[in-house]
C-alpha cells in the first residue's frame, strides 16, 4: 500500500488528516508523531498548490477538505489563499519541513514538529 493506515478506519483517517491539515495551515507549526506527519505532508502540499492556483474551483476544492475553523479574524481557507500560498509563489513544492524532537514519554512514539517553510 502507498500509505499508512495509522490504525484507523478510512473515515477516521480522513478526519484526522483534515484536522491536522487545518491546524497546520492556521498555526503554521504543529507537533505530532512521525507517521502522522509523513502522511500529512502530501495532503498539505496539495492544498498549498491549490492555493497558489487561486481560482474559484481551487477554493471550492480546498473548502471541501479543510475544516471550517477560524484563526482570529480569518478562517483557514482565507489564510491559505491570502497569506500562505502567495509566500510560495516562486517555489515548486517542498513547502513543509519535518524536524524530529524525540520519543514521547509514555509510549515512546517518535514525536516531530511539522512546519511550513
Amino acid at each position: 500500500m502507498a500509505y499508512s493506515k495509522l490504525g484507523r478506519t478510512s473515515s477516521q483517517r480522513k478526519a484526522l488528516l483534515r484536522d491536522l491539515a487545518t491546524d497546520l495551515i492556521i498555526n503554521e507549526r504543529i507537533q505530532t508523531t512521525e507517521q502522522k506527519a509523513k502522511e500529512l505532508r502530501p495532503v498539505v502540499e496539495k492544498l498549498i498548490t491549490l492555493g497558489k492556483r487561486g481560482d474559484l474551483h481551487a477554493r471550492r476544492q480546498v473548502a471541501s477538505f479543510v475544516r471550517k475553523e477560524s484563526a482570529g479574524e480569518k478562517n483557514a481557507i482565507q489564510k491559505l489563499f491570502e497569506d500562505v500560498a502567495p509566500r510560495y509563489a516562486e517555489r515548486q513544492g517542498g513547502y513543509t519541513r519535518i524536524m524530529k524532537v524525540g520519543p514521547r514519554r509514555g509510549d515512546g512514539a517518535e514525536v516531530v514538529i511539522i512546519e511550513l517553510v
